[in-house]
């Protein structure tokens, strides 16, 4: 067993909890620009005395409309300005945000709100509107239901500020004082990939102790005057917590709700740094490989990739000698100066959860001069346990446990988790709180190791590693990840639990395809489902396999794939919100295809 420990910032005080920070923002820089909103397709912005103002005369419509201390609230939006607001508007009021992924299901949607008992419901859209009344029936607790995007001018939010205009200021005051720090801030469900979503408690303690983590692990990036665009949704703890820290920080804030227009937006919005999961960087480095090699500039981008990656490396092992940094300089003119224009033209540094980013990538955003600050969490553990720093990096690594926080390896490899930021109980369930929890120590589920150091690297699932036929233990993730660092491929899942070799679904990424077929003369109406059996498709995507089986022995490698002819989707319920895949769903929906791999051995 293994351990390490990293000593804690500033504690959290008893009496201290969420409304604080907006309120000592207004009244100590009343004028610093808390938030850029979007408007007619501009950036206007609002200081911390006007968001101040907007939240408490939303919270005083929530007051007045009956919401009590305690109470539940959801809240089913698109990343948006009003998203932010309306969540210190119910911390304000004392209640407590439920917040419901914006793409949920009418099913999702009644579970979360039923599990939670929630009194009231924010949504944004009509479509929104019509899931909550689909399943309104079985919602007894549910009294209220405002739109942000209402048929009147304002929505939920003029109406709430016309509602409370008669109730003093003092009330709200009065009410958020009397919530401390041990108090529920937030029920957070699961993605639910392994079953019904939980719901995760975190008190306002959980989330002061990640914020001022953060602020430590990242002074600056965390700075006052910085600049950061939340595109990732808020719903997912990890945006969250982020975009909270930022608004404690004084870091200014700005939200884009559709990631299509998230490359004009990053244009003007021109933030200092961004926050998203790996996917989003496994996009931008593809959008440009593809560019690259579709105006003919192919050789030239493989080369200053190369170069980039070298020089990351080099970086951990003395630095870069004369020759490497001259063809640096060079393509730093030609390739990266493009690439961090495309991020804005100010971004100094990334930040990177949900999932393994992969050391290729890496290196290659640390090369071209945005390294990407990679981290570890879940939502029991309100976002961030352990993250990559300036001044403590290790590619391949999440980093050292965040300030406050101690990781620990079990006899079995799982990685267990102790400190302020992990959750109280899971609501209304004690069983599963049992099986989480060990006198504070959180059984993460995953498989990890921990150097003398304190960085943690994850290696798998612990219930996802598969048992082939001959007893090999098999971690997916890792030969998974690879696979999907191709630009042809979207998503990857390994399979052969029980089986006698591994094997492996493959999905093509479906704006990558077209720049393919045209690079290798396919037709251009030809469809997946026409090329999955193609030649040159089969070749692509055997690389991709290839490479992946670097990293394992003989009998851990994928010795058989297959192409499917559409993507795994959300709608499906084949992957999450956040993107990680449910495998029980896809290993049932694919059984027939699995089975086949396994028809004629190889």
């Amino acid at each position: 067993m293994r351990e390490y420990s990293a000593p804690a910032v500033k504690p959290v005080a008893d009496d201290e909890n969420l409304s604080d920070i907006m309120w000592a923002n207004a009244e100590r820089f009343p004028e610093s620009v808390s938030f850029r909103r979007q408007s007619g397709g501009s950036w206007l912005d609002v200081t911390a005395r006007e968001f101040a103002g907007q939240v408490l005369a939303v919270a005083k419509g929530l007051v007045e409309a009956g919401v009590e201390r305690g109470d539940r609230i959801g809240l089913m939006s698109k990343t948006r300005y009003e998203w932010t607001l309306i969540d210190f508007a119910i911390w304000a009021a004392g209640a407590v945000t439920v917040p419901v992924y914006e793409t949920s299901s009418p099913e999702q949607v009644q579970w979360i709100l039923s599990d939670s008992e929630a009194k009231g419901v924010f949504v944004e859209t009509d479509e929104h509107l019509a899931s909550v009344d689909q399943v309104r029936n079985r919602l007894g607790a549910l009294q209220y239901v405002w739109q942000i995007e209402g048929t009147h001018a304002g929505g939920a939010v003029a109406e709430l500020v016309a509602l409370g205009q008669l109730v003093s200021d003092d009330v709200v005051h009065q009410r958020r004082r009397e919530v401390s720090a041990g108090d529920l801030a937030s029920i957070v469900y699961t993605s639910g990939t392994t079953g019904r979503p939980k719901g995760v408690e975190l008190t306002h303690r959980n989330l002061l102790a990640e914020i001022r983590s953060n602020i430590n692990a990242f002074p600056q990036l965390m700075d006052s005057g910085n600049s950061l665009l939340c595109f990732l949704p808020l719903a997912h703890v990890f945006a969250r917590a982020i975009a909270v820290t930022a608004i404690a920080a004084r870091v200014t804030l700005g939200h884009t709700p559709d990631v299509k227009n998230l490359v004009p937006d990053l244009g003007t919005f021109r933030p200092t740094f961004v926050v998203a999961v790996p996917r989003v960087f496994e996009k931008v480095y593809n959008s440009a490989k593809q560019r690259a090699h579709s105006e003919g500039k192919g050789k030239i981008f493989d080369l200053a990739e190369s170069v980039a990656v070298q020089y990351s490396e080099a970086t951990d092992t003395g630095g870069a000698g004369l020759l490497l940094k001259a063809q640096h300089f060079v393509f730093d003119k030609l390739v990266y100066s493009k690439l961090r224009a495309a991020l804005g033209g100010r971004c100094i540094a990334a930040v990177s959860g949900g999932a393994p980013l992969g050391p290729r990538l890496a290196h290659f955003f640390r090369g071209i001069g945005v390294p990407v600050f990679e981290g570890y969490g879940l939502t029991e553990t309100t976002a961030a346990s352990n993250v990559n720093t300036q001044t403590a990096f290790r590619v391949g690594t999440v980093g050292r446990p965040i300030a406050g926080t101690s990781v620990r390896i079990a006899d079995d490899g799982e990685v267990l988790l102790k400190g302020d930021v992990v959750f109280r109980q899971y609501f209304n369930n004690e069983q599963a709180t049992k099986e989480a929890l060990d006198e504070g120590w959180f059984h993460t589920g995953d498989v990890g190791q921990l150097d003398a150091d304190g960085f943690l690297k994850i290696t798998g699932r612990k219930k996802e590693i598969i048992v082939t036929a001959g007893g090999k233990n098999v971690a997916p993730s890792g030969l998974e990840d690879t696979i999907r660092a191709n630009p042809l491929v979207s998503q990857a899942m390994v399979v052969g639990d029980r089986r006698p070799f591994i094997g492996a679904l493959v999905t093509i990424d479906e704006e990558f395809f077209p720049a393919w077929k045209a690079q290798h003369g396919k037709p251009e109406s030809a469809t997946v489902a026409d090329l999955r059996a193609d030649a040159d498709l089969q070749a692509e995507i055997q690389a991709a396999v290839d490479e992946a089986n670097k990293q394992v022995s003989h009998a851990e490698s994928i010795k058989k794939f297959v192409v499917l002819t559409k993507d795994f989707t959300e709608a499906t319920g084949e992957i999450t919100p956040s993107l990680k895949l449910k495998r029980n769903v896809v290993t049932k929906n694919y059984a027939d295809t699995i089975e086949s791999l396994y028809q004629t051995q190889r």
